[in-house]
């Protein structure tokens, strides 16, 4: 896809160099002029092509058209990672038609791995398919989880879903990119991905991926997924329920 592979090489021109960093809502959420200037490329090009379709992006919100597309873009997701230096961080661009997510591209530059699914196709890395694990117990498993900048403090929290899987032992890693946690699920690198507190950009793309790649994905009831709601189970499949009663303290 044009707009996720130019955005990303713009992203990656800019890692490491001179550029202005502000801080929104609450500690170390961050954006960068480099999240600006990709989402504008990014912006300029859907709409070059589509010059009637909704757009929902994370810096400038919403631009409503009636149309019964929506693009929902991520110009940079990982910007933390990104502002540090840290090369884990991607362009994530979905589309939605009618409510359903049709479309997912993903691309982290500094591997060049370029994450795609189309509803029914499949989802593949580099143009070839790919498909999640196969593991089917949660003590054999890897996970990966985020935390919210703005901490909630809820009960069964994420600070304590994630002591309860190390406390036994069970690996689970943070990475600071649910974009890429999604895709990474979908490659069978992990074989779940969980967060409490996620918008819409964050797991457009990439929780089409994972479906397109085997796998399940539904909030922490179990229920479809819509990333319009905040939390999010993405796994395999095998170990979905039960690590579904982790997360909930049922085990």
């Amino acid at each position: 896809m044009t707009a996720a592979t130019a955005a990303g090489r713009l992203v990656q021109s800019r890692m490491n160099s001179s550029y202005r960093v502000d801080n929104k809502e609450g500690v170390n959420n961050l954006v960068t002029e480099v999240d600006h200037a990709s989402e504008k490329l990014i912006m300029d090009i859907i709409r070059k092509d589509f010059p009637d379709h909704f757009i929902l992006s994370e810096e400038v919100g919403e631009i409503r058209m009636d149309s019964d597309y929506k693009w929902i873009i991520d110009p940079i997701d990982g910007t933390v990672n990104f502002a540090h230096g840290i090369p884990i961080c991607c362009v994530s661009i979905g589309l939605e038609h009618q409510g359903k997510m049709v479309m997912g591209a993903v691309y982290n530059p500094f591997m060049d791995e370029f994450f795609f699914a189309e509803k029914g196709k499949g989802s593949s890395l580099n143009d070839k398919p790919i498909q999640v694990s196969g593991k089917s117990a949660v003590m054999e498993s890897c996970f990966v989880t985020g935390f919210p900048y703005t901490y909630l403090d809820m009960p069964n929290g994420p600070l304590d879903v994630f002591g309860r899987f190390i406390r036994k032992g069970i690996p689970v890693r943070r990475l600071g990119s649910a974009a890429i946690d999604l895709c990474w699920v979908a490659a069978g690198r992990f074989d779940g991905f969980f967060e409490h507190k996620l918008s819409a950009w964050d797991s457009a793309a990439g929780f089409l991926i994972v479906e397109e790649a085997g796998g399940r994905v539904t909030d922490f009831e179990g229920n479809p997924y819509s990333p319009y709601q905040p939390q999010i189970v993405a796994s395999n499949g095998q170990v979905h329920d039960e690590l579904l009663r982790w997360i909930r303290d049922e085990v």
